[in-house]
């Protein structure tokens, strides 16, 4: 790998770094996008027990939002319980909002390495095409400078490629993870007003 790196020179500093933060964003969003840590089950469950049995009191509104991302959700409503239904709705959807922006942290970035590696190993293939053609004397080529500009068009271009892919996977993933937990904490949030209001009882 080293002797790569040397081959191919300053190119490809930057796709190595772009495969690090790559991998590091990946690994952090794998362990924070669970879903037991997200929408654990129950939650709803234990948080519509207690409302029916003991009513809303700020310890239970502090212990609720602490737990988990639905859990600062159902909080939210817990605070407005007593205020219109709208109100309470309106409270929820500003806290989702949050929630789901926080959920969202680092895709972006990784989103941006999965689109500009492909680039970035583009400009390492006109960098070596450069080299190829500077190589071209009037008394012939030089070997070790088109050997130099053949490397950096090579590799920069396929490590541009093997970074971008797995990145665009993760990406799509991901957000499809944050899709779905979004929804899954509407659906729950709907029902909490719901059953708060005396609209249904499950």
């Amino acid at each position: 790998m080293f002797a790569i790196i040397q081959a191919v020179g300053w190119p490809i500093w930057p796709l190595i770094l772009a495969s690090v933060i790559a991998v590091a964003l990946i690994i952090e969003r794998s362990v924070s996008l669970r879903r037991a840590s997200i929408v654990p089950s129950g939650l709803l469950g234990n948080v519509l027990d207690e409302l029916r049995g003991n009513g809303v009191s700020p310890a239970m509104i502090e212990r609720v939002g602490g737990h988990s991302p639905l859990g600062r959700v159902l909080a939210a409503g817990l605070r407005n319980v007593n205020s219109p239904r709208e109100m309470m709705k309106e409270s929820i959807e500003e806290t989702g909002r949050a929630v789901a922006h926080e959920l969202e942290r680092f895709l972006t970035t990784l989103g941006t390495i999965a689109a500009i590696s492909p680039l970035m190993g583009l400009l390492g293939t006109i960098i070596g095409m450069i080299d190829i053609f500077a190589s071209q004397g009037v008394s012939g080529a030089n070997p070790a400078q088109l050997a130099q500009g053949i490397s950096i068009a090579l590799y920069t271009t396929g490590l541009g490629l093997i970074i971008a892919i797995p990145a665009m996977i993760f990406w799509r993933h991901f957000r499809a993870l944050v899709d779905g937990f979004v929804i899954d904490m509407e659906q729950q949030a709907v029902k909490l007003v719901e059953v708060a209001h005396g609209e249904r009882r499950v």
